[in-house]
């Protein structure tokens, strides 16, 4: 049996009309896996929490939304555990770039989270992204340097991220991995 001599290459517009849970990687549909595991939506829930927390706090002008479609490019549409939008909130999906992305691992999505996505969020010059570890109960933070990621691994302490030029938050990690 032949292979076909090309893939077809989706686009947004395709997207919008299929059943289930899919992202769009350059044109590529990625297809979602079951919803995650209690541990996982324990910790988007619980970050989502204490970063909207400190977001009102600082009477800042962000909003941390939890699985909410970006529209990357009209090939790439990816759904991030969460992410921090500043300024205007999006009425449906998001069409521009979010100050901070978070991925939380889990073993379906490990690679793609630490490959794939790591190298999108750097080319779109997304200024911060965040892995959660839950084995490690640790997180790495992302920032933007130069246009390339500059990255530490946070284990026992405080994380502190500046969203916009008015707007610098902080996560208790102890309260995150409790």
């Amino acid at each position: 049996m032949s292979q076909p001599s090309s893939l077809p290459h989706y686009t947004y517009g395709d997207y919008c009309q299929w059943q289930g849970d899919w992202e769009l990687h350059q044109g590529i549909p990625i297809a979602m896996t079951p919803s995650p595991f209690g541990r996982h939506q324990v910790l988007v829930t619980r970050l989502a929490w204490l970063i909207q927390s400190d977001i009102e706090a600082n009477s800042c002008d962000c909003q941390a939304i939890v699985d909410l479609d970006w529209v990357v490019s009209d090939d790439t549409v990816v759904r991030p555990d969460l992410l921090v939008v500043c300024g205007e909130i999006p009425d449906r999906h998001l069409q521009s770039l979010p100050s901070l992305v978070i991925e939380v691992l889990s073993p379906s999505t490990r690679t793609n989270d630490l490959g794939y996505k790591r190298e999108l969020y750097q080319r779109e010059q997304v200024p911060h992204y965040l892995i959660v570890d839950t084995e490690k109960s640790s997180v790495t933070q992302m920032a933007l340097q130069d246009g390339h990621y500059i990255s530490h691994t946070i284990e026992t302490a405080t994380l502190t991220v500046n969203l916009a030029d008015d707007c610098t938050i902080t996560v208790d990690l102890q309260k995150l991995f409790r």
